[in-house]
C-alpha cells in the first residue's frame, strides 16, 4: 500500500505547475519568477539558494531555504505560510526569512494564527533587518539591506560574491615570501566583492538611488509599475512606485548586464506595456532591459 508520505515524495519528482514562472539565465545565474502589481510577486536565484518576496509559492520554489521579503503587502508575502507548511510537510529544515525589522512581530503572530488554523507547526526563522545591515549567507556570499521608498516599511537587497585576493603590494613576491609574511601574522590578502543580484521590491525612485551599488550588479530586478502617458509622477511616487520615465531619466547609470523590469500595473494589457516600453526605451538600455510579463 502506498502511504501518504510516499505520495508526497513522488510529487517532488514531477513538475507541479501551480503558479506562473518565467526564467532567464545570464552569466551563470538564473532569474525565475513572476510579478504583477496587486496580484503576486515572487523571485528566486536557484544557484544562490535564495529568493525575494513570497506573494506566491510555485511548487518548485519550495526547496529554496532563504527568502528576503521587501515589505508586507499581501501580493509580496501572502504565500509565506504556504512555504513554511510545505517545507514542514516534506520534512525539510525551517526556512530563513529576512524581512523589515518592523514587521517581525506581526509576521510571528500571523504564523501563530495559521498554526492554530492548520493544527500543525509553522517552523520558520524570522530575521529582522534594517538598512545597511549585512548577512553572511556563506563563505562566498554576503547580502546587504538598503532603504527603499514605499507606503509601509520596506527594504531592497543586494547580494555579493566575495573573494580574497592578494594585496597589490605583495603581488611581486614569491610564494615563499608570501608564506613567511603570513606566518609572521601579516594580512597579505583583502576581500574583494562583486555585486551579483540587486532587488528593489516596490519603491519610488528614491529607493533606486538609495544605494548606487545596485546599478553595478550583474542582475537588477526592479519594479516598473507604470508606463502609460499622462500618469502623474507625483501620485506614482507618493504611493511608492516608479514610472518608465524614471528609468529612462537614469539610463546612463545602469551598468547591469540584465535589468528585469516587473510589477506592471494591471491597467494595461501586456501587449500594450511591451509596445510602450519598446518605443520609449533608449539605446543604452535596449538588449539589457527585459519586460517581465
Amino acid at each position: 500500500m502506498t502511504t501518504e508520505l510516499e505520495l508526497q515524495v513522488e510529487e517532488l519528482d514531477h513538475p507541479v505547475d501551480n503558479a506562473p514562472v518565467r526564467s532567464l539565465s545570464v552569466g551563470g545565474l538564473t532569474v525565475e519568477g513572476y510579478s504583477r502589481a496587486a496580484v503576486q510577486t515572487y523571485w528566486r536565484i536557484p544557484e544562490l539558494k535564495l529568493g525575494f518576496d513570497l506573494g506566491g509559492q510555485p511548487w518548485s520554489f519550495m526547496t529554496t531555504p532563504n527568502w528576503f521579503i521587501s515589505h508586507t503587502h499581501l501580493d509580496h508575502i501572502a504565500a509565506l505560510p504556504i512555504l513554511v507548511a510545505r517545507r514542514r510537510m516534506m520534512k525539510m529544515a525551517e526556512p530563513t526569512i529576512y524581512l523589515p525589522a518592523q514587521a517581525v512581530d506581526a509576521v510571528e503572530q500571523l504564523l501563530l494564527a495559521f498554526r492554530r488554523l492548520d493544527r500543525g507547526r509553522m517552523p520558520a526563522r524570522l530575521v529582522g533587518l534594517v538598512p545597511g545591515q549585512e548577512i553572511n549567507l556563506s563563505r562566498e556570499l554576503v547580502a546587504r539591506a538598503f532603504a527603499t521608498s514605499h507606503t509601509i516599511p520596506s527594504l531592497g537587497f543586494i547580494v555579493w560574491e566575495r573573494r580574497r585576493k592578494l594585496k597589490p603590494e605583495y603581488r611581486a613576491l614569491s610564494n615563499d615570501q608570501i608564506r613567511d609574511l603570513r606566518l609572521a601574522g601579516t594580512e597579505v590578502s583583502a576581500e574583494v566583492r562583486m555585486p551579483l543580484v540587486a532587488y528593489t521590491g516596490d519603491t519610488a525612485p528614491a529607493g533606486l538611488d538609495a544605494y548606487p551599488e545596485i546599478y553595478k550588479a550583474k542582475i537588477l530586478i526592479t519594479e516598473l509599475t507604470f508606463v502609460g502617458a499622462g500618469e502623474r509622477p507625483s501620485v506614482i511616487h507618493k504611493f511608492g512606485h516608479m514610472h518608465l520615465d524614471d528609468l529612462i531619466a537614469r539610463a546612463d547609470r545602469f551598468e547591469n548586464e540584465l535589468i528585469v523590469a516587473s510589477h506592471f500595473s494591471t491597467r494595461l494589457h501586456p501587449d500594450q506595456i511591451q509596445r510602450i516600453v519598446d518605443r520609449a526605451l533608449p539605446d543604452a538600455l535596449k538588449g539589457r532591459l527585459r519586460v517581465w510579463l
